[in-house]
């Protein structure tokens, strides 16, 4: 199966700026907080990237158990996620 997941940018980058660290530290790990931050003016598309991908692992595996911080996304050298 195939499938797209679509997350607005915006509606990330609304969380982050109205839930701040409470927010983040409950969705991403610190290296992905660190990933992101990296990309400066971009890094709310990495959060809303991020943010799918682990939708997505949540999906495939059809648990309810799992918690986003569980998920990691990390990337490759040439920039790859995985």
């Amino acid at each position: 199966m195939v499938g797209t997941d679509i997350i607005e940018v915006s509606r990330i980058e609304k969380l982050i700026k109205d839930k701040g660290d409470k927010f983040l530290n409950r969705i991403y790990t610190q290296g992905e907080i660190d990933y992101c931050e990296s990309k400066g003016p971009n890094k709310y598309q990495h959060y809303a990237g991020r943010f799918a991908a682990k939708e997505a692992v949540f999906k495939i595996l059809g648990t309810k158990q799992l918690k986003f911080k569980n998920i990691e996304i990390l990337n490759n050298d040439d920039g790859s996620p995985y």
